[in-house]
């Protein structure tokens, strides 16, 4: 199928196609440029939220039952989960699926399992495009599950509308979520897993931290939930609801879908460009010969790093001229 068949078939909700349409956009492919093209003037109807925290804390589970709610109030759920990639395939290793198979056999729910190949904040640089693919195929709400590897988890942010911060009591999480950033982009914060001890402790935590942060027109909700039985997710609704109609119906709305927009094309421009660089000085040799001299001692990382990059910014010109 060719963009224009596959944008129809999108359009008219025809999971074959979606399936389809996603596969090209995961793959960079021309076609699928072309249909996220079509696609993206349909966007910007459904809900986007982004599901991110350390590993171990429940986002899976979170997820699952957060998918389930949203069904019962009559929603239509998509759910894009990136998994870790398998280090012999570089493909995903599908255990978001296995865990919500429950799910799989919903027509009102559409599962993608998609690897990480090693993005940054284990988010694969294509997520945001299977994101926009299937709020134009008219899923109500589109879940985004990371991967939960590193500080630089923040790049959910710039892939969906509502990020949700998600941490549990006694893991330090509300530190490393701190330092990497989260505690800026989070717009719902919820401690998971509250019926251990130290629950209030984190809730707590988590208010102090927020009282040092940058002041925002939304005020972040700090919720307990204890997503295994369920309990907490009809408030967690409500918040991720109470955050759309702000970024809808607010008088800052307009400045933060634009600053929504350009955090967007930084973060995709910086992943093009960390691509293309790193392609251009492995097919040109400078950086297998770059490796070898800091790790024989000769040359120290950093003057590697500028001479990689100088080589990089030789090969633009080259090509330009």
């Amino acid at each position: 199928m060719d963009a224009s068949e596959l944008i129809e078939r999108v359009l008219a909700g025809d999971r074959r196609g979606l399936a389809r349409a996603i596969s090209h956009v995961e793959a960079d492919t021309t076609t699928g440029r072309a249909v996220l093209a079509g696609l993206y003037p349909r966007t910007g109807r459904g809900q986007t939220i982004g599901i991110t925290g350390s590993a171990g804390v429940g986002k899976s589970t979170l997820v699952g039952r957060l998918a389930r709610a949203e069904r019962e109030l009559g929603r239509t759920v998509g759910i894009v989960a990136v998994d870790p990639s398998s280090p012999f395939s570089h493909g995903a290793i599908l255990g978001d699926r296995i865990r919500m198979q429950d799910l799989t056999g919903d027509p009102g729910v559409f599962l993608r399992s998609m690897a990480s190949r090693g993005s940054l904040g284990g988010l694969a640089e294509a997520a945001s495009g299977v994101v926009d693919v299937m709020d134009a195929a008219g899923y109500d709400v589109v879940i985004v599950e990371t991967v939960g590897a590193g500080q630089d988890e923040v790049e959910v942010a710039t892939a969906t509308q509502t990020t949700v911060l998600v941490t549990m009591p006694g893991g330090g999480d509300e530190v490393q979520s701190m330092k990497a950033g989260l505690m800026e982009v989070a717009q719902v914060m919820v401690v998971n897993k509250s019926d251990l001890a130290g629950a209030d402790t984190a809730v707590a935590q988590l208010r102090g931290l927020l009282a040092i942060a940058p002041a925002r027109a939304w005020r972040t909700p700090i919720l307990k939930a204890v997503a295994k039985e369920g309990k907490g997710l009809d408030e967690l609704v409500a918040a991720i609801d109470d955050h759309q109609a702000h970024l809808r119906a607010s008088e800052h709305a307009a400045v933060e879908r634009s600053e929504h927009a350009q955090a967007q094309i930084v973060s995709l421009t910086r992943a093009a460009l960390q691509r293309e660089a790193l392609q251009a000085a492995a097919h040109s040799g400078v950086l297998a010969g770059l490796v070898e001299e800091v790790a024989a001692r000769r040359q120290d990382p950093r003057a590697a790093a500028a001479a990689l990059l100088d080589a990089v910014r030789g090969s633009w010109a080259g090509a330009k001229d």
